[in-house]
């Protein structure tokens, strides 16, 4: 990973020097085991934080809503970035958060992140004080143990099933050799929600929300929330209640949230590895996202010439489901 580490701050630092960015959003080492944590340089002598690793699992793209006024001022941002970054980069310059000339995108090919929660109950009931990260393994120690892990026995679940771990999309690439991953069951977990007859559908999934304590990470953590007024904070409609004592609230809280990322999601993960209840959040959208692909032939940010699906029509579109049979 060192070397991975030093292209990337040759190449920041190379653009901060030239004035080609204002500002680098990436990575440095979290002041906890094995957490990295974003980072926001300015100035080419703190190019030297940025690290790249298995950990570096936030989806940077996230931030970029917030840097409007910047971008507005001709200010360029650089963003390191993986595949599913440059994915939900792409639809934020389909849907005009951005231009493509205000985002520098260095691009880092990606192997996958390591789910820090599985990890963690590897090791259970042992503490975690540190960690080190090789090629293929991770070694993570604590109080009385010391235990070597596979990296790929431990990835993020949609990190598995990741078939865009290359960058879309970049301006600077850090040449990594890697290769798109063959034979990915994407819709396994979608085929199998969906096998099940409609009440146990319902009930595993009022089951799963029923956790819920309506902190909002999921929104928070995903590129693709970014309304300056969310559904959830409107009074006027009130459209939820303000508590976790309903249960409709918090089945609609879900639904509604899901629905609003119809053929915008593009599968990072970010949601479900930040919901502090283990809620798999990312199985919702993911029906969506396949529902897309199938019925529309689109994928969210591949194409950058593209145009989101609910955003177009075509006379040649799937109708099925929507008319019965005459």
């Amino acid at each position: 990973m060192e070397k991975i580490d030093k292209k990337i701050r040759e190449i920041a630092s190379k653009l901060l020097k030239e004035g080609k960015v204002k500002l680098i959003i990436g990575f440095e080492k979290g002041t906890l085991p094995l957490k990295a944590r974003p980072t926001f340089v300015r100035k080419p002598e703190e190019v030297e934080k940025l690290i790249w690793s298995s950990l570096c699992e936030n989806n940077l793209a996230v931030y970029i809503p917030f840097y409007r006024k910047q971008l507005d001022n001709a200010e360029k941002i650089g963003v390191i970035a993986k595949g599913c970054d440059t994915r939900s980069l792409i639809l934020h310059i389909q849907e005009n958060i951005a231009k493509r000339e205000q985002i520098v995108i260095i691009g880092v090919p990606c192997e996958g992140m390591l789910d820090r929660k599985k990890i963690e109950r590897e090791v259970t009931p042992g503490i975690i004080t540190e960690s080190t990260e090789n090629d293929d393994s991770i070694t993570v120690k604590g109080n009385g143990f010391e235990k070597t892990l596979k990296k790929k026995d431990f990835l993020c679940e949609d990190c598995i099933i990741c078939s865009h771990r290359k960058p879309i999309v970049y301006d600077e690439i850090v040449d990594i050799e890697i290769k798109e991953p063959e034979g990915v069951d994407v819709l396994n977990k979608v085929n199998e929600f969906e096998s099940k007859e409609p009440e146990e559908r319902w009930k595993a999934f009022t089951e799963e929300v029923s956790r819920c304590i309506r902190c909002y990470a999921c929104r928070n953590a995903c590129p693709a929330c970014y309304c300056n007024e969310c559904f959830v904070d409107c009074s006027r409609p009130q459209w939820l209640g303000t508590t976790v004592d309903s249960e409709t609230d918090l089945q609609l809280f879900q639904i509604i949230r899901t629905f609003h990322l119809a053929g915008r999601c593009v599968n990072c993960g970010s949601c479900s590895r930040a919901c502090p209840m283990d809620i798999d959040i990312s199985l919702l959208v993911s029906k969506l996202s396949t529902d897309a692909k199938q019925y529309f032939g689109y994928e969210t940010g591949v194409d950058i010439e593209g145009k989101p699906v609910l955003n177009k029509y075509s006379e040649d579109d799937s109708n099925e489901g929507f008319f019965e049979e005459r």
